[in-house]
């Protein structure tokens, strides 16, 4: 790892030279925070996303951690998914299956996909309603300061856009505070139609990783991270502020590459 620092509210940074040490140092992560969820409380609830994170998460099905991590008591859910077949190309639960989970010995059962046969607003519903079951049998914490669920871990990665889930900018969506759950019909990258985490959800989780990799991501990663002048567009990815939980931030040096030099040279590891 080049660093890992902090910065201010923003929580924890992790630099790296390169995509391996990205890889490992988020399997490591993972693997730990699995590790302390099943020993506190017997279950490790695992929210993923879609794009480039699924493959970053690849040192998981290899050694140590294949052996290693109890994969019995993982629960997995989509921090957003496409309204779409499970087999389509778009949907990121096939993109999860094909990438890691057909790779590790996770419990079918334990694996929370949307109903795909459905609308976008009852597919929301339904999601909705699955979690909060799973809230009432703690199999799924829930906030101590909401009534929201309190996931173990929420991944997610971070668009050009600065659009996180699928909640993008200048959305209505990022308005709700009253559901889990939402939907848009109107997404500004196809497919049009998606279900997503609302951000009270995201903001109420235990452990939060942001990924995002390559130069493309660069001016995302400076206007959700440094401290920037009001003249700056408020992306989604900025207003990730877990209430409670821990934030951090998995970068390359690309993606770092327009961070003002205070935060780079606040290095604390």
């Amino acid at each position: 790892m080049d660093f890992s620092g902090g910065h201010k509210n923003r929580g924890e940074l992790r630099i790296h030279e390169s995509l391996d040490e990205l890889r490992t140092d988020l399997a490591d992560h993972i693997a730990e925070l699995s590790d302390a969820s099943v020993k506190e409380r017997g279950y490790f609830s695992i929210v993923l996303s879609g794009g480039s994170l699924i493959g970053l998460m690849g040192k998981l099905f290899e050694a140590p951690y294949i052996k290693t991590v109890d994969w019995s008591k993982w629960y997995i859910f989509w921090a957003d998914e496409r309204v779409v077949a499970k087999n389509h190309a778009d949907s990121n639960y096939k993109l999860a299956k094909d990438g890691l989970l057909s790779k590790v010995p996770i419990v079918h059962s334990h694996v929370h996909s949307i109903n795909d046969s459905v609308s976008a607003e009852d597919a929301a519903d339904d999601y909705e309603f699955s979690i909060r079951q799973l809230v009432k049998t703690r199999v799924v914490s829930v906030s101590e300061i909401n009534d929201c669920p309190k996931f173990d871990l929420i991944l997610l990665g971070l668009g050009q856009d600065g659009h996180v889930a699928s909640l993008f900018p200048n959305h209505s969506a990022l308005n709700e505070r009253e559901e889990w759950v939402t939907f848009i019909t109107d997404s500004p990258k196809p497919p049009p139609e998606r279900i997503t985490f609302t951000l009270p959800v995201i903001n109420s989780a235990s452990n939060v990783a942001v990924v995002a990799t390559g130069d493309s991501k660069a001016e995302a990663a400076h206007l959700a991270i440094d401290v920037v002048g009001p003249e700056c567009p408020l992306i989604p990815a900025r207003m990730v502020q877990p209430a409670t939980g821990k934030l951090v931030w998995f970068l390359d040096k690309l993606a770092a590459s327009k961070l003002e030099d205070s935060n780079l040279n606040n290095k604390v590891g």
